[in-house]
């Protein structure tokens, strides 16, 4: 598993029945979460003091009960980085901190690249790797079909320092964007896409990971550079391993580009136990090996 180990103002504390206990620069909070499936003693007082706790209904959705007075966003050092948080009405912050492992590989190998870099992310919710590629020196397209989260990326690049580098900000829908960008023969020098397990477009089509995940990489294929540096898929997809999405990966670059392909689960250290909280998997194409630099090592 790549773990999430570099984080100062955010931790998870503990995980038990359902549930993650976790501080959030100073805000605890217990959400939900369905990989802990065991039920370990809850001996940390914050279990029964959190500032908020997320319940389940048991008719789908739920709410948040708020034992202290919290302000309505407060913010999220990551390195040089800065985030809004604010809990939403689906248990979420605006931020998925396991991902700051691939922030920080993602960063390293634009920065490696020796060549201007331009990147698409795709599903880029409130830009966590987007602001990461920008400080790291790319150019950056944003799409997210989702307005308020494309303002709340824009957010977080003003208090990250980064609002004035170039950075697209596209409200559309991801798959219909990239086969624009097809026509209108736009590349891009690396990809990253963290597409939802299952959603509905604005017409009511459907969308389910397992059926449209191949056809929407084969499509990105064609909107790639000539040297393209990168083809990064994140997925919080129950059942589909990392090695899957590897094989698509690998099926699809490698016999163009010659390259790379990286896969493994992500993941949060858990301070009571000391074990690893699992969050999720990525995989990677990459042009030049990467091995170490993805799991965690130096090349």
């Amino acid at each position: 598993m790549r773990a999430s180990n570099n984080w100062e103002a955010y931790q998870v504390i503990d995980t038990s029945d359902g549930e993650k206990l976790e501080i959030w620069n100073g805000v605890s909070l217990i959400r939900p979460d369905p990989q802990v499936l065991w039920k370990t003693p809850k001996r940390n007082r914050l279990w029964s003091q959190a500032d908020a706790h997320y319940h389940r209904s048991s008719s789908g959705g739920g709410k948040w009960e708020f034992h202290a007075k919290l302000p309505e966003s407060w913010e999220l050092p990551y390195q040089d980085l800065k985030f809004r948080i604010r809990p939403t009405g689906f248990k979420h912050t605006g931020l998925f901190p396991e991902q700051a492992v691939n922030w920080d590989f993602m960063g390293n190998l634009i920065q490696s690249a020796g060549k201007p870099v331009s990147v698409l992310n795709l599903f880029a919710y409130t830009g966590g790797a987007t602001l990461a590629c920008a400080n790291a020196g790319a150019t950056v397209c944003h799409v997210d079909a989702s307005k308020g989260m494309v303002q709340w990326a824009r957010e977080n690049a003003v208090l990250s320092g980064l609002s004035d580098k170039p950075i697209r900000w596209i409200v559309d829908d991801c798959e219909k964007f990239t086969l624009r960008e097809i026509r209108r023969e736009r590349h891009y020098d690396a990809i990253i896409m963290d597409p939802p397990s299952y959603g509905r477009g604005p017409n009511g089509e459907v969308w389910k990971l397992e059926n449209c995940i191949y056809d929407l990489v084969k499509n990105c294929v064609d909107v790639l550079s000539e040297k393209p540096l990168f083809f990064l898929i994140n997925s919080y997809t129950t059942g589909l391993s990392p090695s899957v999405m590897g094989y698509i990966l690998g099926s699809l670059l490698v016999k163009k580009f010659g390259g790379y392909v990286y896969f493994d689960e992500i993941g949060l250290p858990v301070k009571e136990n000391g074990m690893y909280l699992p969050c999720g998997s990525t995989a990677v194409w990459c042009s030049q090996k990467a091995e170490g630099l993805f799991y965690g090592g130096n090349d």
